[in-house]
């Protein structure tokens, strides 16, 4: 199986900046610790600071399921939804 990535891009509300940021810390250490996570970052636009983007290396697809039903998953899907106005999530594998 490939490797798959994930680029996924949340705008917060401009008001919850500050918690927005504060749950996608919350995610870092649990999903770097799970089976198959290769690589976990989180990055803040310095031009945006509402924009942020996720970059995680997968190492297959079914990893990256186990990921999306983990109860940190869970619980930052929550705790977002009404702080962020979008969401964008690219789901690759590398072709060279």
């Amino acid at each position: 199986m490939s490797t798959i990535t994930i680029i996924a891009k949340l705008i917060a509300r401009e008001e919850s900046i500050e918690a927005v940021k504060a749950e996608l810390l919350k995610m870092i250490a649990p999903s770097r610790q799970e089976q198959g996570c290769n690589e976990y970052r989180l990055h803040q636009d310095n031009q945006d600071p509402t924009a942020f983007l996720f970059y995680a290396n997968w190492e297959n697809s079914a990893c990256l399921e186990q990921h999306l039903n983990t109860t940190h998953y869970k619980n930052y899907v929550a705790a977002v939804g009404n702080l962020i106005t979008d969401k964008v999530v690219h789901k690759m594998t590398a072709i060279a």
